[in-house]
C-alpha cells in the first residue's frame, strides 16, 4: 500500500479505530491521517498515545453528523478515503436508550456520504481512485441456529435496536453505490477483543472484576455463542480489503473462534488465577460467576463464513483464540492505569484542557 493517501478515519479514538489507526501509522508512512471523533464516553485520546499531529496525522474533535464540519474536512484535507467505524455500537445501551444509535449511525453515515458524493464527483482526484469503506457488524444478520454460517448473500434480520441501525447504514452505503456510483466496499466483521477496549464490553468487563474480586455477570445460561476475532487481525484485513477489494463490494471478517460467552469467561477466570493467583479466600475466580436475567433479544449464535475474504482478498485470520486470549488479558495486566482513567472518568479531562469542551480543527503541529 505504497500509494499516498489521505484518509479520514471515523471514530479513531473509539477501539477499533484507534488499533486501525496505529496500523496504518506504522505501516503506511506515506498516508496522511485525519481522525474525526467527538469523543463520546467512548472515545478516548490515550488511546493513541505517542502518536503525535503534524503531516501523518491530525485529529479533530467532532460529530460526523455536523454536514458543515464534515464538509469543512473533505475540502480542506482534500480527503480520498473514508474508513468508516464512528457508531454507537453496544446493544444493552441501544435497548434502553436508542435514539443516540439512529442518529449516529443512520445521520451520521448519511452525512459522511453526502460529503463523499459531492466531493468526488472526479472519480480520481489527483491520480488517487477514492474510496469509502464502510465498517459493519455481523449483528445485521440476525441469528442462528446451531449450524450454519452467515454469508455475504445472508438475508438481513436485527433484532436490536443496534443492529437495525447498522443494518440501515448498510443499506445506505449500497444505496450510494448504485445510485450514485460512489466507490463503497463494506465489512461485516464477528465480535472484536483486544488492547484498548470500553471496559462495558464482555471481555474487558471480566478482566477487570476478575482483579477486583467481583461477580462475573453471565446473560442466561452462558451458551449463547459468539465468533471471537483479535482486533489486530480486524485491522489487517481491512487494511487488505483497502488494498485488493472489489468497489461495491462486502466482505465478512472472522476469526473462525467460535465460544460459548461461558466458556469465554471461563478462560479468563483461569489465566488470570494463573498470572496473580486465586482470591484472597483462596478459591478460584470461576465461583465469580452470576448467571443474570438473559437481555432482550439476545441473538443465540454468530458464525461468519469468511470464505469470500480469503478467496478475493488473500486474507484470513492469525491469531488463535487461545493466543489472543490470553495477550489480551496480559495487555489489560499491564495497563491497569489506562483501566482506572476510564473507570474513574478521568481520561474524559484530557481534551477539555487542550481544546475546550467544543467541536473544533485544531491547529496543525
Amino acid at each position: 500500500m505504497d500509494t499516498a493517501r489521505k484518509v479520514l478515519v471515523t471514530g479513531g479514538c473509539g477501539f477499533i479505530g484507534a488499533n486501525f489507526v496505529r496500523h496504518l501509522h506504522r505501516t503506511c508512512p506515506r498516508w496522511r491521517v485525519v481522525n474525526l471523533d467527538t469523543l463520546t464516553y467512548a472515545g478516548n485520546l490515550d488511546n493513541l498515545q505517542g502518536i503525535e499531529e503534524g503531516n501523518r496525522y491530525r485529529f479533530v474533535k467532532g460529530d460526523i453528523c455536523n454536514t458543515a464540519l464534515v464538509e469543512e474536512i473533505f475540502v480542506a484535507e482534500q480527503i480520498d478515503t473514508v474508513v468508516h467505524f464512528a457508531a454507537e455500537s453496544h446493544v444493552d445501551r441501544s435497548i434502553t436508550g436508542p435514539a443516540e444509535f439512529i442518529q449516529t449511525n443512520i445521520i451520521g453515515t448519511f452525512t459522511l456520504l453526502e460529503a463523499a458524493r459531492r466531493n468526488w464527483q472526479d472519480q480520481h482526484r489527483g491520480g488517487t481512485h477514492p474510496l469509502f469503506l464502510h465498517v459493519s457488524t455481523d449483528e445485521v444478520y440476525g441469528s442462528l441456529g446451531e449450524t450454519g454460517y452467515f454469508r455475504e448473500t445472508t438475508a438481513y434480520d436485527p433484532r436490536s435496536p443496534y443492529s437495525a441501525s447498522k443494518a440501515s447504514s448498510d443499506h445506505l452505503v449500497n444505496g450510494y453505490f448504485h445510485t450514485y456510483d460512489l466507490p463503497v466496499m463494506i465489512t461485516n466483521c464477528s465480535n472484536n477483543y483486544g488492547p484498548y477496549q470500553f471496559p462495558e464490553k464482555l471481555i474487558p468487563l471480566i478482566i477487570h472484576n476478575c482483579l477486583q474480586g467481583r461477580a462475573l455477570p453471565v446473560y442466561g445460561d452462558g451458551k449463547n455463542i459468539r465468533d471471537w476475532l483479535h482486533v489486530q487481525d480486524h485491522c489487517e484485513a481491512i487494511a487488505a480489503v483497502l488494498e485488493k477489494g472489489a468497489i461495491g463490494a462486502s466482505y465478512n471478517i472472522g476469526g473462525n473462534n467460535e465460544k460459548e460467552n461461558l466458556e469465554v469467561v471461563e478462560r479468563i477466570c483461569d489465566i488470570v488465577d494463573d498470572r496473580v493467583g486465586p482470591l484472597s479466600s483462596g478459591e478460584k475466580r470461576r465461583s465469580l460467576i452470576t448467571f443474570v436475567t438473559d437481555r432482550l433479544g439476545h441473538d443465540r449464535r454468530y458464525a461468519i463464513d469468511a470464505g469470500k475474504i480469503k478467496e478475493q482478498v488473500g486474507w484470513q485470520p492469525k491469531i488463535t483464540f487461545d493466543e489472543g486470549i490470553r495477550k489480551t488479558v496480559d495487555w489489560y495486566l499491564e495497563h491497569q492505569q489506562w483501566v482506572n482513567t476510564i473507570i474513574d472518568g478521568s481520561y474524559r479531562g484530557y481534551y477539555e484542557k487542550m481544546y475546550g469542551n467544543r467541536e473544533i480543527l485544531p491547529p496543525q503541529r
